[in-house]
């Protein structure tokens, strides 16, 4: 089994690479590269998409780098391979992100990404630090996690979906902000899971082992 992290020059992946390397290992869940080519994105057997920054041109790199765009689409959409979107790249699963200007997403999940707007004027944006979690329904992801466990976010916009179902847990933040997106084969967490201590690791665990 391979995973593939894709690295198109939109964050710094070191942590990311390290936690679902460990956990391969202890999960015998078989190898976990980082990669910028297109033609191993194509044969994983899972693919990571980690994003840090903004949405426009995090969706401009994607676009842009060496084919890697059209290698995940086909392997995430037409061979249905398992994908986990991790932070901006949850976000980029959305139809669009109103983030500077409006920006086309993927459009695998329907909705958009907005900024947060806390009710508690003394909410500072960003969302910034470890907060709980509010399972929404039941994921195989989410073997081991429970509502209340702990999750790290650094955000200013939130994916907000148009579909309530496909919301799969959330956190309060003054009003609900999205934490974990989900259909078919695809997942995404706004929240850090490589950051997030034992709960980030028992889902990337469980997504290094699912089998939809």
């Amino acid at each position: 089994m391979l995973t593939a992290i894709v690295d198109y020059e939109a964050g710094n992946l070191h942590s990311a690479e390290k936690a679902f390397q460990r956990m391969a290992a202890e999960t015998d869940a078989g190898q976990v590269v980082v990669t910028d080519q297109a033609e191993v994105v194509a044969r994983a057997d899972r693919i990571v998409l980690p994003g840090d920054g903004a949405f426009p041109a995090c969706m401009s790199e994607l676009k842009g780098h060496k084919g890697i765009f059209e290698a995940m689409v086909e392997a995430v959409t037409q061979r249905g391979r398992p994908f986990l979107g991790i932070c901006v790249g949850m976000q980029l699963m959305a139809t669009r992100g109103l983030e500077y200007s409006e920006t086309a997403g993927l459009d695998w999940i329907g909705g958009e990404v907005d900024h947060i707007r806390p009710s508690d004027a003394g909410l500072k944006v960003p969302h910034m630090g470890w907060n709980d979690l509010v399972l929404r329904g039941a994921h195989p992801v989410f073997d081991g996690i429970a509502t209340g466990d702990h999750a790290y976010f650094v955000h200013s916009y939130q994916f907000r979906t148009t579909d309530p179902s496909e919301t799969l847990a959330d956190v309060d933040y003054g009003g609900p902000v999205t934490a974990v997106v989900g259909r078919d084969t695809m997942i995404g967490t706004q929240f850090h899971p490589e950051k997030s201590h034992a709960t980030g690791l028992r889902l990337i665990a469980n997504f290094l082992n699912w089998k939809p």
